[in-house]
C-alpha cells in the first residue's frame, strides 16, 4: 500500500475502454441479466408462483420470455424474430 505522500492525485487516470470494448461489455451485462432473470423466473413456476413470474416476465420484456402453462418460454414477436 502507498503512503498519501506517494500518491499522485494529478497523476495517472484510469484508461477509457475503447468502443468496441463497451459493446462487448454491454452485451456481457445484457446477457448475464438475461441468464439470472430466466432463473428467477424458473423458480418462481417450480415454487407455483406462476402469476409473479408472469408479472416479472411482462415488466422485464427486454429478457425475453414469457410464462405459458406455468413453463418459462423464448418470447417469439409478432414478426417472427426474437
Amino acid at each position: 500500500m502507498k503512503r498519501i505522500s506517494e500518491i499522485n492525485p494529478l497523476g495517472e487516470e484510469r484508461p477509457n475502454p475503447s468502443e468496441e470494448t463497451r459493446k462487448n461489455l454491454r452485451r456481457e451485462r445484457l446477457q448475464r441479466e438475461r441468464d439470472e432473470g430466466y432463473q428467477m423466473l424458473v423458480e418462481l413456476c417450480n415454487l407455483g408462483e406462476c402469476d409473479i413470474a408472469d408479472q416479472l416476465a411482462n415488466r422485464n420484456s427486454n429478457w425475453g420470455y414469457e410464462i405459458v402453462d406455468g413453463i418459462v418460454m423464448e418470447r417469439i414477436d409478432g414478426d417472427g424474430l426474437q
